[in-house]
């Protein structure tokens, strides 16, 4: 009996656990929503080309191969740079394998002002010669 009431008692927490972390993920702007972006496309090697991907993606969803091809980049490229966007809920997909068409995320929708404060500020600091 006791160890019953244990096991209810830790799912409950669990439980409270999962909806506060998803509450605060979706919430509108929210600071830890805000640190990810910034880390993703300002704190890590990689970010730019990151930008180039979720720029396009915001314009037309994409399979791998059409981004790869668009952006001029490499597929094995653009592969390692979608699975870390997809890996922090920045981009979904529809599909599977090679076909996969990937889309922006709802996260991504919620904090696109901070993407757009970002990229103006990337922007003002180096050009958009990177962008192309």
């Amino acid at each position: 009996m006791g160890k019953r009431l244990y096991n209810a008692s830790l799912l409950a927490i669990l439980i409270r656990m999962q909806t506060l972390t998803i509450r605060s993920i979706e919430a509108k702007s929210h600071p830890e929503t805000k640190a990810l972006l910034w880390y993703l496309f300002v704190g890590t090697k990689g970010g730019q080309t990151r930008v180039r991907i979720i720029s396009q993606l915001r314009n037309k969803p994409s399979n791998k191969n059409r981004l790869a091809k668009d952006l001029g980049m490499d597929y094995k490229g653009i592969e390692h740079h979608m699975k870390t966007l997809e890996k922090n809920n920045l981009v979904t997909k529809i599909g599977d394998k090679y076909g996969a068409t990937y889309f922006v995320s709802s996260l991504f929708e919620e904090g696109q002002e901070v993407f757009d404060e970002i990229v103006a500020k990337l922007i003002k600091n180096g050009g958009d010669e990177w962008l192309r």
